[in-house]
């Protein structure tokens, strides 16, 4: 521990009174959008109640549209950077967002001390918290919500690489590395090349918002939610619907989430004759998710590239029976038949199979859903994350 980490953290314990986090991330809730960065803010008023004071900031490349701050819950002030557009600028977009905030933190901390900085993503934000630290003697800590660990899957040539030893620089300075999963912690471990501090700690969910609800359709509504990307299996599902179309006449779809697969999605559900079952919403609210989550009866999205998938959890927390895919985080959640159905990534006879046994048996359905919730309720609820976040704090400064 540094010097001035140490003076932090005897500060803290002197005064014995709330820890104060800064919390650095390009997602956060936004006028636009309430469910943008969930995952990021809503622990934090849970965070709170157990002594953890929260500042806010969020940021954004310059050359993308301005928002316009959401100021309910623990409110972000908002902040926009230079960085070069595309892969080749993510790189040196920490390097840039260190120098725009600085002054701004600097002040923050003189009026606030504060004792430790969480970063999303090691890209922009975990190197500008490096950079932090290193500046004002702050520990600091980063969390990966993806399988894309080290940002090189977007390229895989020089400014892949480039991306790769920035990260891992970041996950090698930072106090702890938190995984949404053991699935991103294997891929962060297994690209360091060096000893990496890690730690998961699965997102959660509030079961005051994603309840159960006795109401049931008069005819089966599939709901997926995400954005409509090829990784998440849209077009899979699909398939899978025409497939089953001629024995189970009234069933729809629900598809909540927007993005560039769209159009393809309708031409494809065109072709194959089953457009009046297919409702596309478009991006909803989270109160608009979670009233869709309750009049559904199955949730399903085949996603093939999932570090955890928040939305799992939230229709598991709704006592909905949840079709996901081996591989993904969301795996270490789910007890196969018993919390909910995995398939592998693009099979599609699996997944057939797997959507008729569910709309055929009402009763699995049932037992599946109220088990999905135990299971929510055991360990997987925003109070949990968030005591187990306060944990990781305190560790960094004592």
């Amino acid at each position: 521990m540094t010097e001035g980490a140490s003076s932090s953290a005897e500060t803290f314990v002197k005064t014995a009174k709330s820890l104060h986090l800064l919390t650095l991330t390009p997602f956060y809730p936004v006028l636009e959008d309430d469910a943008r960065g969930c995952f990021v803010a809503e622990p934090l008023p849970w965070l709170e109640q157990l002594g953890v004071a929260n500042s806010v900031i969020g940021v954004q490349p310059f050359y993308r549209r301005r928002i316009r701050p959401n100021n309910s819950g623990v409110p972000a002030r908002w902040y926009r950077f230079f960085a070069l557009p595309g892969v080749f600028g993510l790189p040196t977009s920490g390097a840039f967002l260190f120098a725009r905030v600085l002054d701004e933190i600097r002040r923050l901390h003189e009026v606030n001390p504060i004792h430790v900085i969480h970063a999303h993503a090691p890209l922009p934000c975990g190197h500008a918290a490096m950079l932090l630290s290193r500046e004002l003697h702050i520990p600091f800590v980063v969390t990966v919500h993806g399988l894309d660990a080290y940002s090189a899957n977007q390229d895989t040539g020089y400014a892949g690489m480039w991306c790769k030893r920035v990260s891992r620089l970041v996950y090698r300075s930072a106090q702890r590395v938190i995984c949404v999963s053991e699935a991103v912690r294997n891929q962060v471990v297994t690209g360091a090349a060096a000893p990496v501090n890690t730690a998961v700690i699965y997102n959660g969910v509030d079961p005051q918002t994603f309840t159960p609800s006795n109401h049931h359709s008069a005819s089966p509504v599939i709901l997926s939610v995400g954005n409509l990307i090829p990784v998440k299996g849209h077009e899979l599902l699909l398939q899978a619907l025409h497939a089953i179309d001629h024995s189970h006449k009234d069933f729809s779809w629900e598809v909540i989430g927007d993005g560039p697969e769209q159009p393809r999605l309708q031409m494809l559900a065109r072709e194959l004759g089953i457009t009046e079952r297919i409702r596309f919403l478009g991006r909803q609210s989270r109160s608009q998710v979670a009233q869709a989550m309750r009049r559904c009866t199955i949730f399903a999205l085949p996603s093939r590239y999932e570090g955890l998938g928040c939305v799992y959890l939230e229709a598991m927390s709704a006592e909905r029976p949840v079709i996901a895919c081996h591989g993904q985080g969301i795996e270490e959640v789910i007890e196969q038949g018993i919390n909910g159905c995995l398939v592998d990534p693009d099979n599609l006879d699996e997944l057939i199979d797997t959507l008729t046994v569910l709309l055929q048996r009402e009763q699995l359905r049932r037992d599946m859903g109220a088990a999905a919730r135990k299971t929510i309720l055991q360990g997987f609820t925003l109070a949990f994350q968030a005591a187990r976040l306060a944990r990781i704090y305190r560790e960094c400064v004592i």
